[in-house]
């Protein structure tokens, strides 16, 4: 039975009708007083599983999405709670209309789609996985049931239903499994792993169903079946290659379905722009090693066979270590007084080790950028690798994942020694707080061991040649016990831009392109409140449509898409990372480290 009745209120939207249930979410669709459509989710909070909720016993996936504005992605709109007398407090999220088609009801119309039709709705989803990986949130779920293509942009595909957004998983999922269609999962999700790769298997399963109108090893699952039965159905079909004989399409594309989706179940594509790369140039897909034989899967590790091979494989960190080579600060607009005092008090020492010595200056071991999302933390990381000249490796949560228990333990020593072998070499972790979580935190227990490692490799680690970079929107979930001296020794705040950081972005991303008379100081006072990514945004659709109308980019246009484009980051979300960044302070100073945080 329905919670709410049609044509009953909540704030400005009006219910129209029920569309689906379960046991403690409703969907409905509603209307705003100008009667146009959208969709309202209400979820029960008495009923909603534990493990969806946060700390504050609210809906982690509602945050999230909150975080997920991207034309390939469901828009958010706002959200709030309601209460009422019989199933007591809930909480609701409005999501625009879908205008279009499933993909799922266009492959039953239709039937398999053309190599470039698929491409084209396979790369859209990328752009939006993608968008949610670079913010360490992964989609989980995605069917052809979740695809939708939006009748207003001309059949532009978009991940929708976010009931299973999550940030990285090394264990017991912070979601609801039992609704998941594990034709579409990767085998490592049946043991609680969910990262970019796990997302990219789906992407790359449904471009099968695509070209094929059907499911990938042809799996059939009986109704009624549960979880486990039909992970055991899947697993066992997976024992064989995929058979890709009857698909008329070019080897290239074939290599990308091999490499997606490995004869054990898994994905060799490690991140979104991997694959991206590959779907705009196919041929260039190297051939993939022999298969291991059927008869081989599923053996026990030990002498005689491979999977001891495989399993010491998987502790090792396939991470890629690049050139700092660049043009380093020149590329960042604005912080000048963050830049200064970095190249003072942390690159002066790394690099003088002579002067450095003389004056018994210790090199320090590591520092962490935090802040709000979009700023360019990562960025700033990569540009202090080229500043120094060092060895640099980018290192996201997914990299050192591991499908064997203490398996990431293995990676994570690994990688410090790849590092010392190579050095000098930064080390930059993106989302630190994934990989250290507090370990006093409720779900934090099962990655203690990982926490303890990184605990021992950093002690010190500027004495074998390596500094370390963390990246956080999140500091204050990162354990403690990381952030003392001789470990992470500094904290530095990477804040929003202000009105001269703007104007130097506006004239960065707009260098190079054709242009007519750009006021960049007009633009950044228009943009009080929107961050770098938002900034990138602007000046990229401008350009397209400057493009398309085969004309230079005005300020007019620029000034157009700024009126039509919201901040990603509300006020109240600004308010509360500048509470953090004082709270951050306060305990830098207890820590008796020199305050060195930007100062706005």
């Amino acid at each position: 039975m329905a919670i709410l009745n049609n044509k009953q209120h909540i704030g400005k939207y009006e219910v129209v009708r029920l569309i689906k249930e379960n046991s403690y979410c409703e969907t409905y669709r509603v209307e705003d007083e100008k009667e146009e459509p959208f969709f309202l989710k209400l979820f029960v909070l008495k009923n909603t599983p534990a493990k969806m909720l946060d700390d504050n016993h609210k809906v982690a996936c509602i945050d999230y999405m909150s975080k997920l504005r991207h034309k390939n992605i469901v828009s958010y709109i706002e959200c709030g709670t309601y209460s009422d007398e019989q199933v007591g407090e809930c909480e609701y999220v409005i999501t625009n209309y879908f205008n279009g088609e499933l993909l799922a009801d266009k492959l039953m119309r239709e039937g398999s789609m053309s190599i470039d039709e698929a491409v084209k709705v396979l790369n859209d989803i990328l752009e939006g996985l993608n968008f949610m990986h670079e913010r360490n949130l992964f989609h989980n779920d995605i069917t052809p049931r979740n695809i939708m293509l939006s009748e207003k942009t001309g059949g532009t595909a978009e991940l929708i239903d976010m009931s299973h957004v999550s940030k990285y998983v090394g264990g017991s999922p912070s979601f609801d499994t039992s609704d998941l269609d594990e034709r579409y999962q990767s085998n490592t999700t049946f043991i609680g792993m969910y990262n970019n790769s796990t997302d990219i298997f789906s992407v790359v399963a449904l471009f099968y169903t695509m070209l094929t109108n059907r499911v990938p090893w042809d799996i059939h699952i009986p109704e009624g079946a549960d979880r486990k039965e039909r992970i055991k159905i899947v697993k066992e079909a997976r024992k064989t290659p995929l058979n890709l004989d009857d698909l008329n399409i070019d080897e290239g594309y074939k290599r990308i379905i091999q490499k997606g989706l490995n004869v054990n179940g898994t994905c060799k594509y490690a991140d979104a722009e991997l694959l991206i790369a590959d779907l705009q140039n196919p041929n260039r897909v190297n051939e993939l090693e022999k298969p291991k034989e059927p008869e081989q899967l599923g053996r026990q590790s030990g002498p005689g066979n491979n999977l001891a091979d495989e399993e010491k494989q998987e502790t090792e960190a396939k991470v890629e270590i690049q050139k700092g080579k660049g043009n380093g600060f020149k590329d960042i607009a604005g912080m000048n007084q963050l830049k200064q005092m970095l190249t003072q008090k942390v690159i002066f020492i790394l690099k003088d080790k002579e002067k450095a010595a003389k004056y018994k200056l210790l090199p320090p071991n590591g520092m962490l950028f935090y802040g709000p999302l979009g700023c360019g933390k990562s960025f700033f990381a990569e540009k202090f690798a080229e500043e120094t000249g060092f060895n640099f490796m980018l290192v996201k949560a997914s990299d050192l994942g591991s499908i064997y228990v203490h398996g990431s333990q293995g990676k994570i020593a690994d990688l410090f020694k790849k590092a010392e072998e190579n050095k000098p070499t930064i080390i930059c972790f993106d989302e630190f707080d994934a990989f250290v979580p507090n370990r006093s935190n409720k779900g934090a227990e099962n990655q203690a061991g990982e926490v303890n490692e990184f605990l021992s490799q950093l002690n010190n680690c500027s004495q074998r040649g390596i500094f370390v970079i963390a990246t956080s929107n999140r500091p204050d979930m990162i354990d403690p016990a990381v952030l003392r001296t001789g470990r992470i020794d500094k904290l530095v705040y990477i804040p929003m831009p202000d009105k001269e950081a703007r104007q130097e972005m506006f004239k960065l991303h707009l260098d190079g392109r054709p242009c007519g008379d750009i006021n960049a100081e007009r633009l950044a006072e228009l943009t009080d409140g929107y961050i770098a990514s938002d900034i990138a945004y602007i000046v990229n659709d401008a350009a397209m449509g400057a493009a398309f109308n085969d004309q230079p980019i005005t300020q007019q246009l620029l000034e157009e898409i700024i009126s039509s484009v919201h901040p990603s980051i509300s006020k109240d979300v600004i308010t509360s990372y500048e509470n953090l960044h004082q709270k951050m302070e306060d305990t830098d100073n207890r820590n008796k480290r020199p305050k060195i945080g930007f100062i706005q």
